[in-house]
């Protein structure tokens, strides 16, 4: 591919809001910029518009925006003449087959770098945006694989199925910054700080559907234990717990609210999406010393050491037992700190995979 020295990034959205975002290439724009990189990024929804459509109803509103996303990305594609390197996460558009894609390989001649951290060939489609299910075109992913110049995804699942498509597939696994960002020290601990244990979960609320799986298994352990079951999230999700709490998701105070969990919990469904997922969840956790139970699915599999510095738990006895180990006692939460932040550091930090990142664009 040559020495790169400009990258235009075409992504989904806003700078700074998307979990796939910033920890899979935004916190490497540094490493870019001290690389002699230019770096330029260009989102399909604007922070407004990724509010309205997050909201019910609104159809006509929705509409707008999107069209006016739509004329604005003619812009942003024309504006790629003059870099080395396109960089496309997940699609160029989120509607409609990839014109823009072919316009970017076939017409202008560009090397696409091709990234995505889900198995987004698959429907899935959160309640609000039902509307626009039909208008999605879930298969174009395969002809932009075929176009990339090298396709980056986030675990080996997802290696398998690009390689049917492209021949030159990287792992570029989904990391945490455990200097600058994920790192304990530098925000103001609270362990121990609980009169009764806490046990978390974050993430958004497209995936909150799987903590439908601990509801009875916290409503047995609650009968035996006390604690309190914290979700961090972009929305209040559907959960009978009588001692659920729930915290707002926000950037500012993410490291600190999830420093008050003393245990992290990440179920999944054995299913061909959630085997794509690059277990973010556990990386979070981890990376902060917080003792961690996930579903055997996936690149789980590769994070956790089981019983190491974390659980794998699959049935609803395996998770309760899981659970119970954890409160019954705070020593067996601290002897698995340690090495669940050094698994993170050795291998799914900023640090350790800057090389293999960079090697994207044949730095």
């Amino acid at each position: 591919m040559g020495k790169t020295k400009s990258i235009y990034f075409l992504v989904p959205y806003p700078k700074g809001q998307a979990p796939s975002q910033r920890f899979r290439f935004e916190q490497y724009f540094d490493v870019l910029k001290e690389n002699d990189i230019k770096v330029k990024v260009k989102s399909f929804y604007s922070i407004k518009t990724w509010g309205i459509l997050h909201r019910e109803g609104n159809v006509s509103l929705k509409i707008f925006t999107i069209i006016l996303s739509f004329w604005k990305r003619f812009f942003h594609v024309f504006a790629t003449f003059n870099f080395d390197v396109v960089f496309i996460h997940r699609e160029v558009t989120p509607l409609g087959p990839p014109f823009f894609e072919w316009f970017l390989k076939s017409v202008l001649r560009k090397k696409i770098v091709y990234d995505f951290d889900d198995a987004i060939w698959l429907p899935n489609y959160s309640e609000a945006n039902t509307d626009f299910h039909k208008l999605k075109n879930y298969k174009k992913v395969h002809s932009i694989m075929k176009w990339a110049s090298i396709v980056s995804c986030g675990n080996d699942y997802l290696k398998q199925y690009a390689s049917q498509f492209n021949s030159y597939v990287v792992v570029n696994p989904t990391t945490i910054d455990t200097v600058n960002y994920h790192n304990p020290i530098l925000f103001n601990q609270r362990k121990g700080a609980n009169s009764k244990p806490v046990i978390g979960w974050t993430g958004t609320h497209t995936t909150a559907k799987y903590l439908d799986f601990l509801v009875p298994i916290l409503e047995k352990l609650s009968e035996d234990y006390e604690f309190e079951m914290c979700v961090i999230s972009n929305e209040k999700p559907a959960v009978e717990l009588k001692n659920l709490r729930f915290v707002k998701w926000s950037k500012e105070t993410e490291i600190e609210d999830l420093l008050r969990f003393d245990i992290g919990v990440m179920p999944l469904a054995n299913n061909k999406w959630a085997k794509g997922k690059c277990g973010f969840k556990a990386l979070q956790y981890m990376s902060l010393g917080i003792p961690t139970i996930a579903s055997p699915v996936g690149v789980n599999l590769d994070i956790i050491d089981h019983k190491e510095n974390g659980f794998l738990a699959e049935s609803a006895n395996e998770w309760y037992e899981a659970l119970s180990y954890f409160l019954r006692d705070n020593i067996n939460r601290t002897n698995m700190s340690a090495s669940a932040i050094t698994k993170v550091a050795n291998y799914y930090s900023v640090k350790s995979n800057t090389s293999n990142f960079l090697r994207l664009f044949n730095l």
